[in-house]
């Protein structure tokens, strides 16, 4: 289809007018320019173009701005044109709102003609309105206190799908705490983590792993689905045993706190300040409470305190295993305490252990070439 909301008068009437005003023929500037005079007929009829490199040449012959032939082309292209297919407004549309392109990568969603990725959008974030509009809730706050982003809210939308089709035991709060010194004896070797799903199911947590979405800086998620099953979510953002116990031990306080009941609670950038327990104006008082039992239970904080104070900035290996061994964590539990208390983020890297092949397994997963099989 042509688009015809205004009418531009062919490049070549111009061409014309500059020959007829110097009081030349066709046959005269066709000389002048060096080529056929059919072939210049054909640009004043508009049959052929008027290139950069011809705008140019009618430039120095007529003496005047090189750019006005030029222009005159383009704007006749684009009045000219077929109008652009009304899907690309659609799909700009939706990809401002949602991070539909890596939804589809992720399976999530599948790409189709734009109506349809609608209606599967509208599923997703179950929203009612006919033209997707804007996720209908209550502002989901991260714990730096900001709303959550479309990336962020994509992430929880597919943990959440997931854990509604858990098959899961009733919860028990009693259960869980029990359930805490379990997953304590767990921190000594990374093998163990294969363990840590089932503890989490037996007492009727829906534990879900979704891969993070590309800028959402998601760390894990606690929200309920409703007041007898509760969900923690992780992304394993971070490859690493002290930052996959922090955040869980993290998570974990939510629930035995009742956080998260009427307002998801997405929890960004777990780390440095915000992981280590410290009080901050800039996290809230529930954040706090639950960095600070976090951080207790991978290393109880007086046993920390002790032990850095009096190494006085210096830290040998044999040293901080044999605390590790003494606080019966994994040397990387104990490094990664020890990094966001002395700001040492260098120190006994090596230790911080990878856990992805570990937890993956045994978890439900989404994400790392894995789609889960939900619908939506």
């Amino acid at each position: 289809m042509i688009n015809h909301e205004y009418e531009v008068p062919l490049p070549g009437m111009y061409i014309q007018e500059e020959i007829d005003a110097r009081g030349w023929a066709q046959r005269d500037l066709a000389f002048i320019l060096g080529i056929e005079e059919a072939a210049l007929n054909k640009i004043i009829k508009g049959k052929t173009g008027i290139s950069i490199e011809m705008s140019k040449a009618l430039a120095t012959a007529f003496d005047i701005d090189a750019d006005f032939f030029s222009n005159l082309q383009k704007s006749f292209d684009l009045a000219n044109s077929a109008a652009p297919d009304p899907a690309i407004a659609r799909r700009a549309s939706l990809q401002t709102r949602y991070p539909a392109r890596e939804m589809i990568k992720r399976g999530w969603i599948k790409n189709s003609k734009v109506e349809v990725l609608e209606q599967q959008l509208e599923r997703f974030f179950r929203v009612s309105n006919d033209n997707v509009a804007p996720i209908q809730h209550a502002a989901k706050k991260t714990n730096a206190g900001d709303d959550a982003t479309p990336i962020q809210e994509a992430w929880l939308y597919r943990v959440m799908q997931i854990a509604e089709k858990m098959d899961c035991k009733p919860y028990s709060g009693k259960a869980l705490s029990e359930a805490a010194l379990r997953l304590k004896g767990l921190m000594l070797n990374q093998d163990d983590l294969t363990a840590v799903p089932k503890v989490l199911a037996d007492c009727g947590l829906r534990f879900v792993v979704v891969e993070g979405l590309s800028g959402a800086k998601i760390d894990g998620v606690c929200f309920w689905l409703d007041d007898a099953r509760p969900v923690v979510g992780m992304s394993l953002r971070h490859d690493r045993i002290d930052n996959f116990w922090f955040v869980l031990w993290h998570e974990l306080a939510h629930v035995m706190n009742n956080d998260g009941k009427d307002v998801p609670i997405i929890d960004v950038e777990l780390e440095g300040e915000r992981a280590s327990g410290l009080d901050s104006a800039k996290v809230s008082a529930q954040e706090r409470r639950a960095n600070a039992y976090a951080a207790d239970k991978c290393v109880p904080a007086h046993e920390l305190i002790s032990f850095t104070a009096k190494r006085n900035d210096f830290f040998s290996e044999r040293d901080v295993l044999h605390f590790a061994e003494r606080m019966r964590v994994h040397p990387g539990v104990a490094v990664g305490q020890i990094h966001n208390r002395t700001g040492k983020y260098q120190l006994l890297r090596k230790y911080l252990v990878k856990v992805r092949e570990y937890v993956l397994p045994a978890a439900t997963v989404d994400g790392w070439g894995h789609v889960a099989s939900v619908t939506i």
